[in-house]
């Protein structure tokens, strides 16, 4: 088998890929939009207990128009989720909540470090908060060690092992990446509406 067969090979393949390329996004949008509508429905439903969380300086983040903050937040996350899921305005509504990751990873999750979960071995190199990973894992142990003396821990533990939430930015910054990548491919050649309005734009211009 010659190069050019082989690169043909490829490029019937690629070409096979560039018809399905709608996909990616549409699987990104379908994994975000329930995260985000369901963390804009619940902001929006407690929203006086969330406004006095974001407001209060000495158990919550204690930034300045609670209010105005949570209804921004909660709207970008509840009405944009539904965009997201529809491929509406994808490139649009991806700023927006590219922002309200980028807020909650500063103010909530950066001074807990990257992992969302205390791991014994550091999964990536960028960890900023290794003590807190080893004094979540000490407390974890000593979790483990009172369940087992005192409760039933092989059914405590029957659904999944016992551990602590470490909290850092890991999450938000993965969903503020999976954002970065709609905003830059949109919702999807045929699997969003932006795709059909699109079309349907041009083909009115051109007939004009």
């Amino acid at each position: 088998m010659t190069i050019h067969s082989l690169h043909s090979k490829y490029r019937n393949v690629v070409n096979i890929l560039l018809s399905i390329d709608g996909l990616g996004p549409l699987l990104l949008r379908l994994y975000l939009a329930p995260i985000f509508i369901m963390a804009g429905h619940n902001k929006l439903t407690n929203f006086s207990d969330t406004a006095a969380w974001m407001g209060n300086s000495e158990w919550g983040l204690g930034l300045p128009f609670p209010e105005v903050m949570t209804a921004l937040a909660a709207g970008a996350e509840f009405f944009g989720g539904w965009l997201l899921l529809f491929g509406f305005a994808t490139r649009l509504i991806s700023i927006p909540l590219m922002v309200t990751m980028v807020v909650a990873a500063l103010t909530v999750h950066w001074q807990h470090g990257w992992h969302i979960l205390p791991e014994s071995t550091l999964t990536v190199p960028w960890e900023w908060r290794e003590d807190l990973i080893q004094g979540a894992n000490e407390r974890r142990e000593m979790a483990i060690s009172i369940l087992k003396e005192y409760g039933n821990y092989s059914w405590l533990s029957e659904t999944g092992g016992v551990t602590i939430l470490k909290n850092g930015i890991e999450f938000t910054a993965t969903y503020f990446i999976m954002l970065v990548i709609l905003f830059f491919t949109g919702g999807g050649r045929y699997t969003s509406a932006d795709y059909f309005l699109n079309k349907r734009i041009q083909n009115a211009v051109t007939v004009d």
